[in-house]
């Protein structure tokens, strides 16, 4: 078996993985911020998601959102997420 650097690294990756996992279960499954088993879920989920031809369906839905009366609350939805305070802990009270 040939070794290639790839394969050393994601050999490496994986056993960070399945250690952190191991850490993880051995504190009730908590893994914290960055979970591996999270961040494998969604890759999984986006992979599938892709696979599955469904981007081009989600995108046509998604345009003719921004075209009709809920464009308003989707774009204010997009600017509270991109002023960074998606909890609303910095919202002004009002006076």
């Amino acid at each position: 078996m040939t070794l290639t650097l790839r394969s050393i690294e994601e050999r490496k990756e994986r056993a960070m993985q399945d250690k952190a996992q191991d850490k993880a279960k051995s504190r009730g499954g908590i893994e914290g911020e960055g979970s591996y088993s999270g961040t494998r879920a969604y890759d999984e989920a986006t992979a599938k998601f892709i696979k599955d031809g469904k981007v081009d369906k989600a995108a046509k839905q998604a345009e003719q959102a921004m075209e009709s009366d809920e464009a308003a609350e989707l774009k204010a939805a997009e600017a509270k997420g991109k002023a960074g305070d998606p909890r609303g802990q910095n919202r002004k009270k009002p006076a």
